[in-house]
């Protein structure tokens, strides 16, 4: 008998009608296809597994998305989408939730999903509570060692301290990837309080190459994925392009300890977990700092899955239950966008 899975991403989803007055542009049609990219690579490879089913939840506003062949459950409201998803939480043999960290919606179908009985694939609610808050991981992750920039809370509307070491940058607490994100380059900088919500962290902007490591994590295992290099947008809000991979061997073994060294701190996790961090200019990755970790699926997947010769969905399956992955990469560089937009380099 087949196993179906649960399948979960937040925008393409119907989760927009829970929240229809965000403070941030979460539903601009850029992010739609960025969300709509993940989950569409995802469930193809998903599908791919030998025994395996997939369904989905689909916003029905969302049209020609470009979402594989498998079952997709029209939403046309919030009590709709929160009623299924307990429904197909509760029966299927994993779920998989992919969604922003503001205003807790991450974990919130988090706890949706654990008061379903669900076999989760990401991580639960001890995990996610503590990464969705930008300032608790600094503060938690400094106690542990764990180098971070210098910074600290900032409460939107005040005026900008003169005490900081400056340029510095500007983050919702709570915020996902670059949304609200804003560089400032000394006390008396202009900023924008509407994009941080009720609460933010300033700190001091660090120098280096900005990059990302993926692990794989389950009850034994937490397994390292190829580093990848990230280009973000150079006008200030750091807005994420996407990336290249592999990167440098010395540059992503600095970068897979670093991340490790990071997961030790925080509760055991299952699934795919990002580690944002920029790998400073010294050699020997004293200059090294750990950004954010993403409780969730990033873009990166779209990148990682066409460099690894298996399937990276099947990779992840192993590690929950346990199992190591036998993972291999082809020996090209990959480029990607939020899109999914490919190119091979020899």
């Amino acid at each position: 008998m087949a196993q179906r899975f649960f399948l979960y991403e937040y925008l393409t989803a119907g989760g927009a009608f829970a929240n229809p007055d965000s403070r941030r542009a979460d539903w601009e049609p850029s992010i739609v296809r960025e969300g709509a990219a993940m989950i569409a690579a995802l469930a193809r490879d998903f599908l791919a597994i030998a025994g395996t089913e997939v369904v989905l939840l689909r916003d029905f506003r969302h049209t020609g998305l470009p979402l594989p062949d498998c079952p997709q459950i029209e939403i046309h409201s919030a009590p709709q989408e929160r009623e299924i998803f307990a429904r197909l939480a509760a029966t299927c043999a994993g779920t998989l939730l992919i969604a922003p960290e503001q205003n807790q919606t991450l974990l919130q179908r988090t706890r949706w999903a654990e008061a379903a009985g669900a076999s989760l694939l990401s991580p639960d609610s001890a995990f996610v509570s503590i990464a969705s808050d930008k300032n608790r991981t600094a503060d938690l992750l400094r106690q542990h060692g764990v180098p971070v920039p210098l910074g600290g809370v900032f409460r939107p509307g005040d005026r900008l301290p003169r005490d900081v070491r400056y340029p510095a940058v500007l983050k919702p607490s709570d915020g996902a990837g670059s949304l609200g994100v804003q560089r400032v380059s000394g006390p008396e900088s202009h900023y924008d309080a509407e994009l941080l919500g009720a609460s933010a962290r300033l700190e001091a902007l660090c120098p280096g190459v900005a990059a990302s490591v993926a692990v794989l994590c389950g009850p034994r295992i937490r397994q390292p994925l190829p580093p990848c290099l990230q280009r973000l947008s150079n006008d200030g809000r750091f807005r994420y392009l996407g990336g290249a991979v592999p990167i440098e061997p010395a540059l992503a073994d600095r970068a897979q300890r670093l991340a490790l060294t990071t997961l030790a701190c925080l509760p055991p996790a299952r699934g795919y977990v990002g580690v944002d961090l920029i790998l400073g200019p010294a050699d020997d990755g004293s200059g090294d700092v750990i950004v954010e970790i993403n409780p969730r699926l990033t873009t990166s997947y779209l990148g990682l899955r066409r460099l690894a010769r298996a399937n990276l969905a099947a990779a992840m399956l192993d590690v929950a239950a346990g199992r190591a992955a036998d993972l291999r990469w082809i020996r090209q560089q990959v480029e990607f966008t939020t899109e999914e937009q490919i190119l091979f380099h020899p």
